[in-house]
């Protein structure tokens, strides 16, 4: 079967993404995993397939790159308003759903500079922990506080955080911040990925939610670096409950094609 497929980067968080209205396919483990290899398929941290749901401008289903369907993707959300709009499903406002329910999306700047705006589920910190903070910002994340991001072995500790008992059966996501007078630099282990991306939108999400936490000057935004590029957290905050969250960065067309996923297994 032949299946034409556009790439896309939120940050260097890439993802391949195929209009599935017509095609109806449901990916084995397998294809997903192949596409997304780098040396024998596409390449991406994901794929995400797009599909109609009444009362919705579109709905999104997201695969790791080990080829098992996850949780909502943040970077690939602004990624799916990018590509709906292309098909012109959108204008500048998208309302659309995912694995975790509905979510609202905003476009704006001009066409050399657009932005791309998610909002994620209103969420809360689950568990305080003396080394890091667990909370769910679509998907499950432990955030933990460094002094240096760059020298951070996020692969190494990232691991066997991913697979503490403590977030078991599921596992976790785990980024690591360092907390600078302007910015947070963050630096994110994706768990079906099953090493560090360049960038995570659901993780960044949680990392500033949980440097709120324990700051009594709260913005209510951060600015966010990471290894892919800039990207801006905004919430508002009544105690433990985060409300009206929003993931802000730009979502890159890369370039489209065509595969033929029937011989995907003969690689």
């Amino acid at each position: 079967m032949k299946v034409l497929f556009s790439k896309y980067h939120g940050t260097g968080n890439d993802f391949i993404i195929v209009d599935n209205r017509v095609l109806q396919w449901e990916p084995a483990l397998p294809e997903v995993s192949l596409l997304c290899n780098r040396h024998f398929g596409i390449g991406a941290d994901g794929l995400m397939l797009l599909y109609e749901k009444s009362g919705y401008d579109f709905a999104m289903t997201y695969y790791n790159s080990d080829g098992n369907e996850s949780t909502m993707c943040g970077n690939g959300g602004r990624c799916m308003t990018a590509f709906a709009k292309s098909l012109g499903l959108i204008t500048n406002i998208a309302h659309f759903w995912a694995v975790d329910g509905n979510h609202e999306s905003e476009i704006s700047g001009d066409a050399s500079s657009l932005i791309y705006r998610l909002k994620l589920k209103d969420t809360r910190i689950e568990k305080r922990f003396a080394d890091g903070l667990f909370l769910n910002t679509g998907s499950p994340h432990f955030v933990k506080f460094v002094d240096d991001a760059a020298k951070t072995n996020v692969v190494g500790e990232g691991r066997a955080l991913r697979n503490d008992a403590r977030f078991a059966p599921g596992g976790t996501n785990v980024d690591f911040v360092e907390m600078k007078a302007d910015a947070l630099v963050v630096r994110t282990y994706e768990r079906g990925v099953e090493d560090e991306t360049l960038s995570c939108g659901t993780g960044v999400t949680a990392s500033a939610i949980a440097a709120a936490c324990g700051n009594p000057r709260n913005p209510g935004f951060y600015h966010i670096e990471t290894r892919g590029g800039p990207l801006k957290v905004s919430f508002k905050q009544d105690g433990d409950l985060f409300t009206d969250i929003w993931l802000e960065g730009p979502a890159t067309f890369v370039f489209k094609g065509e595969i033929e996923v029937g011989k995907l297994a003969s690689w």
